[in-house]
């Protein structure tokens, strides 16, 4: 009976663990360049249970041989394993500012380890130093002149260094080459990941990484491209997340029933099971 109250409290968690997902999800449905989260549920290792007993060999010395009889399988609950973001390319959206600039994805090899492929971002500097990395494109001048994300985290080029420009008049490349009419500027920084899965995401669309990722320029078989006056929207899609959210909320509810029921069944055996009748 008490194991039944964990298996329905697991599931309720997890559910609210999920429906929260969900929820920031559709918070971030247009923020630029940002990457749903998908959940991962599964459940507890099983317990296979089993009947002790013994049974009396007729001999002199009444030996008793111990046996078991299967009684089957029980299900230890659920939990939500972990979060993964969803690396697909977002829609197009025209802004016509100088200063946003898609990153639009070409050809990226498959991981043989995984079967997914890998994925190009822009290089940041990080507000603590180290290598940051995002989708988002949507990027603007500072007070000094460089070129920055929302956040204000520097934009690298390709040698790691930041990006400064007298004004934003500027024009973007499909390779990635900022250019004054035929004056060339500098040539925006693309990291690659094999792996993408391994990246650490944090707030404002910034995904980090134990290791500084290699420079996109040099992969073998990776091709990208830019788009100016583009940023790339989020890829959340709002229908199915809304469908996602309505099948959560069930769920929850069911295991919430099911834990009453429980209730009411511990409730029923303390005060009637073994009353004394005078």
């Amino acid at each position: 009976m008490f194991r039944g109250f964990y298996t329905a409290g697991s599931g309720m968690i997890a559910q609210q663990r999920r429906t929260e997902l969900l929820s920031n999800n559709m918070a971030n449905a247009n923020t630029p360049g940002f990457k749903a989260d998908q959940s991962s549920i599964r459940s507890f290792p099983e317990m296979y249970l089993s009947n002790l007993d013994a049974t009396k060999v007729p001999v002199k010395n009444s030996f008793q041989m111990k046996g078991f009889d299967p009684i089957g399988a029980l299900s230890t609950g659920t939990y939500m394993q972990e979060t993964m973001p969803l690396f697909t390319q977002g829609q197009l959206r025209e802004t016509q500012l100088t200063t946003d600039i898609a990153l639009v994805d070409g050809t990226l090899p498959v991981n043989p380890d995984t079967g997914k492929p890998g994925a190009v971002f822009y290089t940041l500097e990080g507000t603590d130093g180290e290598r940051a990395y995002t989708k988002s494109g949507n990027f603007a001048l500072n007070p000094e002149g460089y070129l920055t994300n929302s956040a204000g985290n520097y934009v690298l080029d390709q040698n790691g260094q930041r990006i400064q420009l007298p004004n934003d008049d500027f024009q973007v490349t499909e390779d990635g080459i900022i250019q004054y009419g035929e004056l060339e500027a500098a040539a925006i920084g693309i990291s690659y990941a094999a792996n993408p899965d391994l990246l650490v995401k944090r707030d404002n669309g910034l995904f980090y990484a134990q290791q500084d990722l290699p420079n996109a320029a040099g992969a073998q078989g990776v091709s990208y491209s830019f788009k100016q006056g583009f940023i790339e929207q989020s890829n959340v899609d709002a229908s199915r997340t809304m469908t996602d959210m309505m099948t959560a909320y069930r769920a929850f509810e069911a295991n919430q029933k099911v834990l009453q029921a429980y209730d009411r069944s511990m409730e029923k055996a303390v005060s009637e099971i073994g009353r004394v009748n005078g």
